[in-house]
């Protein structure tokens, strides 16, 4: 594994970070916006900010004067083709996926919603098909993703891990 995928890998593997990169979906923000609306400080944020740059997953869309100073204003390009990372170093992603899941659960409101834990076995032709779903739908909202709080909005949570399974339990 390159030191490139393992620094973005690592970057992910913090629920914070996720939460950063959903809120970077939409526009791009300075460090002080991203404190604001997750409630941390400016520091934390910058650090935070910093170590998703640092690992390709940020880029810096402009940069704005600010008291003297210059903020830069950071997104997160969600439609990049992603890093392959090995199945030996995707665990911590998939924890703070999992962390972040937890967080949100207690924040879900009456409605439209679904929720399916399954493993099963299914045709090739049929496993093909509901992976590009997946894809479609992931890339459905985070293409329509809003500011938060945009009039017209839901804040709305979308966690999605499907990959085929080997035959034999390891």
């Amino acid at each position: 594994m390159t030191d490139e995928r393992i620094t973005s890998l690592r970057a992910t593997a913090h629920p914070l970070r996720l939460r950063m990169l959903s809120l970077l979906t939409s526009s791009a923000m300075s460090a002080a916006e991203v404190a604001r609306e997750l409630g941390i400080t400016h520091a934390n944020a910058s650090y935070h900010l910093r170590q998703l740059q640092e690992a390709d997953l940020l880029v810096v869309e402009g940069e704005e004067r600010i008291r003297g100073g210059v903020a830069k204003r950071y997104r997160h390009p969600f439609d990049r083709p992603e890093s392959r990372w090995s199945d030996d170093d995707v665990a911590g992603h998939i924890e703070a996926m999992c962390s972040e899941l937890l967080r949100r659960f207690p924040q879900r409101q009456a409605g439209k919603a679904t929720f399916t834990d399954a493993e099963l076995w299914v045709a090739p032709d049929t496993w093909e098909r509901a992976v590009e779903m997946l894809v479609e739908a992931s890339l459905l909202v985070h293409r329509e993703a809003q500011k938060p709080r945009a009039k017209g909005t839901i804040p709305v949570n979308l966690t999605v891990a499907g990959f085929r399974m080997a035959e034999e339990p390891a």
